[in-house]
């Protein structure tokens, strides 16, 4: 499984903040983002920023293992 995280206005979009996706072998970034876009549109309207493991990735060509945790979010600024 593939543990997903959303944070801020992403969260509210999305109507969840955690989920779990079955794992795929060959699986990418890109493939994950593709079929969570299509559940959730609103959310990934402002989706900008991923990491999996906790590292910034920008490549969504990147494979995915099975237990790995992606985090989408939006851009965000702050005081």
């Amino acid at each position: 499984m593939i543990n997903v995280l959303f944070f801020g206005p992403v969260v509210e979009r999305a109507g969840v903040n955690t989920l779990q996706f079955k794992f795929r072998p060959g699986m990418s970034l890109q493939n994950l983002r593709d079929e969570l876009a299509e559940k959730y549109p609103r959310a990934f309207e402002i989706v900008s920023l991923a990491a999996v493991n906790g590292q910034h990735v920008r490549d969504f060509s990147i494979p995915l293992m099975d237990n790995s945790e992606v985090t989408f979010m939006a851009r965000f600024s702050g005081g």
